[in-house]
């Protein structure tokens, strides 16, 4: 174990191992792989994202109950009604398999249910996932497929809904291979070739940067590559019809500073020694992503003409760009023999000393989760939806990419891609909605057809005499819109 855990931590996970050993002992899995072995990887992988002791000990346990190891009373008694409640929730997700709409919609319930408890189930989920990708050679190409399949549908997403960028990279990467292995092989050939000139180049330019950062007394943390993912790339080479030219953050430069200041001055001084690209600054720390992502793009005419992205962070921001969430439930000793989860004070301190408060918005998106369960798992009434239109609403407001807009008093509204002023408008408040007449972007009139894109200001114009009426159905995207408009178009009696 690494340091950073307290001796009652370090005893805790030594328990936790002791008992899994002791259970399983040569058991092995269809791959040929120990149980032992695969149980550790998930503990390990905890440790590396610096999770509490809780979370690591039900890494290890966290397939006990299923395999009818453990009772989960056994499991409460000996380790606590925490870590009993992180393996029963694993347990009761990987009970239900991914067969068909209902059992994938009961799956995804179930999880959002744990999620919406303990956010660390998740974190089990995602590991123990992504472990077992990477054993699936060994099982027939109809089971490779669906579950990495499963995998970029569903676990990726919701990596990407709490901020973990670093999760959902992996787990994207380890399927891509078997959803489309022809593609993967090509891109994997393509970056190997470019790569190293690439990496050349770059390694050329880190000192000028670092001389021309310290010139203007700019404290620098770090300056590294940063490697496109394969996925990601081929989803990008896909929207610039595979033209590798089009590919500029192939290889990108990130400079970490010690605060939020200096990394607008390290903006300051790549665009004193290099010409931007028209369009491609991206403030991402004044207005984070919807799912908190924050960070400092640009990208510029670099040396001998090459274009060449760079990203500017501070540490805080760069853990919580990678970790996402979970960079909120490390455990961190604070004094001799007191520790303290991460979120709220130990961020919020941190991040004052860098002159901003990190306060990622995946952590209202968790609480959004029980609302959606809750939706779906109604009893009677007409809200209620079938697993088929639940999984498919699903898709598009959670798991599709997200654009953030502004109120015009500069509220950021977070909506799904595609969405349009209908959306938004039942999106802050369903009279708003209710009494549409028109709205604007920019100070622009536009349609309700119009997808919003990220950065609009949007406003809507309203008249108390106006109602929805049924062309508004084509124009809404989203669950919440569709259902208003349905709902009061049901009470004008259409619909029967």
């Amino acid at each position: 174990m690494k340091t950073g855990y307290s001796p009652e931590d370090l005893a805790l996970v030594k328990k936790a191992f002791e008992k899994t050993k002791e259970v399983y002992q040569d058991d092995r899995r269809l791959t040929g792989e120990s149980c032992l072995s695969h149980l550790t990887k998930v503990a390990k992988k905890a440790v590396l994202l610096k999770l509490d002791a809780e979370t690591v000990a039900a890494g290890l346990l966290h397939d006990s109950v299923e395999d009818k190891k453990l009772e989960l009373a056994e499991i409460k008694k000996a380790f606590g009604e925490n870590i009993a409640f992180l393996v029963k929730s694993v347990t009761e997700i990987d009970e239900v398999k991914y067969h068909g709409v209902e059992e994938t919609t009961e799956a995804i319930r179930k999880m959002f249910l744990a999620v919406a408890k303990d956010i660390r189930v998740v974190f089990i989920k995602f590991i123990d996932r992504l472990e077992n990708l990477k054993t699936l050679d060994v099982f027939p190409e109809e089971k490779r497929k669906r579950k990495a399949l499963e995998t970029l549908e569903i676990y990726s997403p919701v990596a990407n809904r709490l901020g973990m960028g670093e999760m959902k990279a992996e787990l994207e990467d380890a399927a891509f291979k078997y959803v489309w292995p022809e593609e993967y092989q090509y891109i994997i050939r393509e970056t190997q070739k470019r790569m190293p000139e690439r990496q050349k180049y770059l390694e050329k330019i880190k000192p000028l940067i670092q001389k021309e950062l310290k010139k203007e007394k700019i404290k620098i943390i770090d300056v590294h590559s940063r490697e496109k993912h394969y996925y990601s790339l081929w989803k990008k080479l896909k929207s610039r019809e595979m033209d590798w030219e089009q590919i500029t953050d192939l290889v990108a430069l990130r400079i970490i500073v010690d605060n939020i200041e200096n990394c607008y001055k390290a903006l300051g001084v790549l665009h004193k020694l290099w010409k931007p690209l028209p369009g491609k600054i991206k403030d991402y720390i004044s207005l984070p992503k919807p799912n908190g992502y924050q960070s400092l793009h640009t990208t510029v005419f670099c040396e001998e003409g090459k274009i060449t992205e760079f990203q500017i962070r501070t540490p805080e921001i760069h853990e919580a760009a990678e970790r996402g969430i979970a960079a909120h439930w490390a455990y961190e000793e604070v004094g001799k023999k007191e520790k303290a989860h991460l979120p709220a004070r130990l961020a919020a301190k941190r991040a004052g000393k860098a002159g901003k408060k990190i306060r990622p918005k995946n952590f209202e998106w968790v609480k959004q989760l029980m609302g959606w369960q809750k939706k779906f798992s109604a009893k009677g009434g007409r809200e209620k939806q079938s697993p088929a239109e639940f999984l498919e609403s699903l898709k598009l407001d959670l798991f599709k990419d997200r654009i953030f807009v502004l109120t015009p008093k500069g509220d950021v509204i977070d909506l799904p891609e595609g969405a349009t002023a209908v959306d938004f408008a039942y999106h802050i408040h369903s009279e708003l909605g209710k009494h549409m007449t028109g709205a604007k972007a920019n100070g622009k009139i536009i349609s309700f057809s119009r997808p919003l894109v990220s950065g609009d200001i949007v406003e809507i114009l309203t008249s108390k005499n106006q109602k929805p009426n049924l062309e508004w159905l084509n124009h809404a995207k989203t669950r919440l819109a569709r259902s208003h408009i349905r709902s009061a178009l049901r009470k004008r009696g259409f619909f029967g």
